[in-house]
C-alpha cells in the first residue's frame, strides 16, 4: 500500500519498547508516510535502555492533532504509563479518535487507550497484563496477535509486529472510519 504524502504522529516517550517503535516506523516509512515523533520533553528520547534512543520531533506543546493523518502508540511499560499522565497526550489521542483517524497501539500502548477513553465498545488486544484494565474500560479484550475494529489496530508483543506493521499500513492506507460500528473485522496470521 502506498501511504505517500500521510502524515503519522508517533506519541512516544522514555521507557519504550524498541522494537515497537522502530519496526513500525520503518514499515510506515517503507509504505511513503513521513512519521512525526511527539514527546512529552524535546531533545532525545531513551528505550527501555539508554542505548536505544530516538529525536523528539515535536513536543506535546507544539503538536496539534489536526495535522496529522494517523497516529502510533508504541508500547513499553514505562511510555505508555508516563504519557497517560500527561493531559495534552491524552487530549490528542482524544482527538485523533474523534477526527475518526486510524490509530495503531502495541504491548502496553492500549493504556493511552484507556485512559482517552477510546475503547469501549471496540474489540482489541494487547500485552496480557492489560487485559482486565481494558475489559473495566468498556473493550472486548481478545489474545490474538493483531486486531483491527473500525481503524484501531492493536497487537500483543514484539513477536507479533510483522502482522501489526501489516495492518497498520492498510488501515492508515485507508484512512478516516466511521467509529459509530462496533463490529470488528476477524484477522487472520496469514
Amino acid at each position: 500500500m502506498n501511504l505517500d504524502g500521510l502524515k503519522v504522529a508517533v506519541l512516544v516517550t522514555d521507557g519504550y519498547e524498541p522494537s515497537e517503535l522502530t519496526e513500525p516506523v520503518a514499515a510506515l516509512r517503507e509504505a511513503g508516510a513521513t512519521t512525526t515523533i511527539i514527546s512529552n520533553h524535546d531533545g532525545t528520547i531513551t528505550g527501555k535502555t539508554d542505548a536505544d534512543s530516538a529525536q523528539v520531533d515535536l513536543t506535546l506543546e507544539q503538536a496539534d492533532a489536526g495535522d496529522f493523518d494517523a497516529l502510533l502508540i508504541p508500547g513499553g511499560v514505562k511510555n505508555p504509563d508516563t504519557m497517560r499522565q500527561e493531559p495534552k497526550a491524552v487530549d490528542f489521542v482524544r482527538a485523533m479518535f474523534d477526527a475518526k483517524k486510524p490509530m495503531a497501539s502495541i504491548c502496553h500502548g492500549p493504556w493511552m487507550l484507556i485512559e482517552a477513553d477510546v475503547v469501549r465498545g471496540r474489540r482489541v488486544t494487547s500485552y496480557p497484563s492489560l487485559k482486565t484494565d481494558l475489559r473495566n474500560a468498556g473493550a472486548e479484550w481478545t489474545d490474538e496477535e493483531v486486531v483491527v475494529d473500525q481503524g484501531l489496530v492493536t497487537s500483543r508483543t514484539p513477536k507479533d509486529l510483522p502482522a501489526f506493521n501489516a495492518k497498520m499500513v492498510e488501515e492508515f492506507g485507508e484512512g478516516t472510519h466511521d467509529r459509530r460500528s462496533t463490529t470488528a473485522e476477524p484477522v487472520s496470521a496469514g
